[in-house]
């Protein structure tokens, strides 16, 4: 069986020296009672246009194992999809972030949840120090699905934004796609730890 989660480690590693980002990633480590690892690897500043001093968060532990919805009553240990997350923001990496993206990375086993584009996933608490932001909408990212030796399905590296509760809500009401139309034509940056919130009309 190969090691799902260092051949993920691997190909973002490649991606990040592609774009210009060919240092090691820094990297922490958190643990949940009653689960395994999830390490949060950390890529940048990025120097691309548009992308300055922007970092990126990856989680490496969701993919571990494929996701099911809880109510299914058989699961495939095999064919399942795996998923993992990345964060971008600028500036200073936020204490208390890389918990609140275990937090999520560690929600299939812990919850049942399945990581997919579109999805909202509520923390209902501050996602770092003082942050004004409570959960993360989740997206495809730029960075390639990584292939696995079959019959195992591809790991999908989801983008996650992390957004208000305002905006949270808006989601549920409006649905993903408003949010992200709001933030295009409200102007909002959203790899801006300190960005006001946008409302969809």
């Amino acid at each position: 069986m190969i090691d799902v989660l260092e051949r993920v480690r691997g190909h973002v590693r490649e991606h990040f020296a592609g774009a210009g980002i060919a240092a090691e990633p820094d990297e922490a480590s958190v643990t949940f009672l009653g689960t395994e690892k999830i390490d949060v690897l950390r890529f940048g500043p990025d120097s691309r246009p548009g992308l300055e001093d922007v970092v990126h968060y990856v989680s490496l532990g969701c993919s571990r194992h494929p996701m099911f919805e809880p109510t299914e009553m058989v699961t495939d240990p095999l064919h399942g999809p795996r998923a993992e997350i990345c964060v971008a923001l600028r500036g200073a990496s936020p204490p208390g972030l890389v918990r609140s993206i275990a937090i999520v990375a560690a929600a299939p086993a812990v919850e049942g949840l399945v990581l997919e584009p579109d999805a909202l996933i509520d923390l209902e608490t501050p996602l770092w120090d003082g942050a004004p932001f409570t959960a993360f909408l989740l997206d495809t990212s730029d960075i390639d699905d990584v292939a696995l030796t079959p019959p195992l399905p591809p790991v999908t590296v989801l983008s996650a934004t992390p957004i208000t509760a305002t905006e949270a809500a808006w989601v549920r009401l409006k649905g993903a796609d408003a949010m992200r139309e709001a933030w295009q034509q409200d102007g909002v940056d959203v790899l801006d730890p300190g960005r006001r919130a946008a409302r969809p009309t």
